[in-house]
């Protein structure tokens, strides 16, 4: 047999192709469901207005968030998630009606920091061949903007935070494509050189680290240029709110009738003594705090208290075991990234009891599946792809993993749930931060089967894990390549 005859066995056969086609063409379902798709898309086509009515927006934990902000055109959707967990913990320790971190300050040194680490990563490797895997990956993007919420704890250890209003967006960091491409470049330029010269007489990383010390000037110069200088010091002025009217000290809604009528009082007697228009409410007022000092003093929690939570039921990664994935650092000395794989019924509680208790959760999932961006729904029963494509779509939580269909790609913050008369949760509420118009009002909701098939990490305050999980954070860790699951940074 010849390579010919071999090639044309693999073929999509002409007669086939003309069977498909009757096949098809007889069915009318197939024809309403093409007319839908070809004119409105597939998303619109399948959405399921039974679906739709069946995961109502109101929920009985439900905590009271700023408000709603927007990454834009960037992937700093763990930088914002994080942001958004932390501004309310501030918002309600010091009584403010709203109040957002500067998202471009971490991001200016996130760049830096990771532009740092990645020429560290190539001196490490600086024996192993262009093509080696682990070269690949580190190479692969230097300072693009993805990351995890350990990568933001990092930079907060290092850098604090400052408000927004020391350090607003800029052109560059709410579209960052332009900005990041030509810095990859250099790097990459950066790069080969420090690896020429290992190549042509052997000099070691040791040596060639004051050069990368040197490279480092130029993309402090560059990020400068682009996003202009973070502020050393800065001036903070805020209004706290007159009373507690939106909710009690845990954030949460609700008041009863006689603690609205005592507000409503309140409100009345404030307005009669105040009709000058002059703002008399107390003020918080700092000059010349460092971003570092405004973090430790304005910021109720510590980020180094939380752990991270994952939940992938995949054969390669058992549960109740401590992991540490190589390479996944943006700050050199604050090393990689872990996780506690744990099963979903914990996984779940740890989410619960955070949420009653009063806080916010960061999380990672796979928002592309089954999801509607702009309706603002996660739940399979609302895309109903398989009605429109008249196929079921089969794939569990621990395939879909490992065969890299629905990776981590992107984190956002869980501000409520709602449990049923038993205690159970069936639909969860959702902080995003894709703007006001994405969702209704920046919100999303969430079913709980949705949540169990694709929510992969949580971030969890120590406090709100069992002993067990609790344990597992000192065990020594597994330790995975940056090429397998779980290691797609989130943008």
């Amino acid at each position: 047999m010849t390579n010919t005859d071999l090639n044309e066995g693999k073929a999509i056969k002409p007669q086939l192709l003309r069977d498909y086609s009757r096949d098809f063409n007889g069915e009318r379902a197939n024809l309403v469901a093409a007319n839908a798709a070809v004119s409105a898309g597939v998303l619109k086509a399948a959405t399921d207005y039974r679906g739709v009515r069946e995961l109502p927006r109101d929920f009985s934990i439900e905590l009271k968030q700023g408000s709603i902000t927007d990454q834009e055109r960037s992937g700093r959707c763990w930088m914002f998630a994080s942001l958004n967990t932390l501004r309310y913990e501030l918002m309600h320790r010091w009584n403010l009606e709203d109040f957002e971190f500067s998202e471009s300050y971490l991001f200016f040194w996130d760049t830096m920091e990771k532009s740092n680490t990645y020429l560290e990563n190539v001196l490490s490797t600086l024996d192993r061949p262009s093509d080696d895997r682990l070269f690949e990956i580190i190479n692969d993007g230097p300072s693009d903007d993805g990351g995890w919420w350990q990568m933001f704890a990092a930079l907060v250890n290092k850098y604090g935070l400052v408000p927004k209003s020391a350090y607003p967006e800029s052109a560059n960091s709410r579209n960052s494509d332009d900005f990041k491409q030509y810095l990859n470049s250099k790097l990459r330029e950066f790069a080969i050189e420090l690896r020429r010269r290992h190549a042509a007489d052997g000099t070691g990383a040791e040596e060639l680290r004051a050069i990368k010390d040197e490279y480092m000037s130029v993309v402090y110069r560059i990020c400068s240029i682009a996003l202009g200088e973070p502020p050393e010091r800065f001036d903070f002025l805020a209004r706290v709110k007159d009373d507690d009217e939106d909710g009690d000290k845990d954030g949460k809604k609700g008041d009863s009738a006689e603690k609205s009528e005592k507000k409503s009082e309140k409100k009345s007697e404030k307005k009669d003594k105040d009709k000058s228009g002059k703002d008399d409410r107390p003020q918080i007022r700092e000059t010349g705090i460092t971003p570092l000092e405004f973090y430790r003093k304005y910021v109720p929690v510590d980020v180094n208290d939380f752990a991270t939570l994952a939940n992938a039921p995949m054969a390669r990664t058992p549960f109740n075991t401590r992991y540490r994935i190589r390479y996944t650092a943006n700050v050199a000395e604050a090393g990689d990234m872990e996780f506690v794989n744990v099963p979903l019924d914990v996984f779940k509680k740890a989410a619960i009891d955070q949420l009653s208790a009063g806080h916010p959760i960061w999380f990672a999932c796979d928002c592309t599946q089954f999801s509607l961006r702009k309706e603002g729904f996660f739940d399979q029963s609302v895309v109903r792809v398989d009605q429109l494509f008249g196929t079921e779509f089969t794939l569990d939580k621990a395939d879909a993993l490992e065969y890299a269909d629905s990776p981590s790609n992107h984190a956002m913050t869980f501000t409520g749930v709602n449990l049923d008369s038993d205690g159970r949760p069936d639909r969860w509420k959702v902080e995003n931060s894709w703007g006001k118009d994405a969702g209704v009002d920046g919100y999303y909701v969430m079913s709980d089967k949705w949540f169990d098939r694709f929510v992969t990490e949580l971030i969890i305050r120590k406090e709100y894990l069992d002993d067990a999980t609790r344990a597992l954070l000192t065990a020594e860790p597994v330790e995975l390549d940056p090429w397998q699951p779980l290691t797609r940074p989130c943008r």
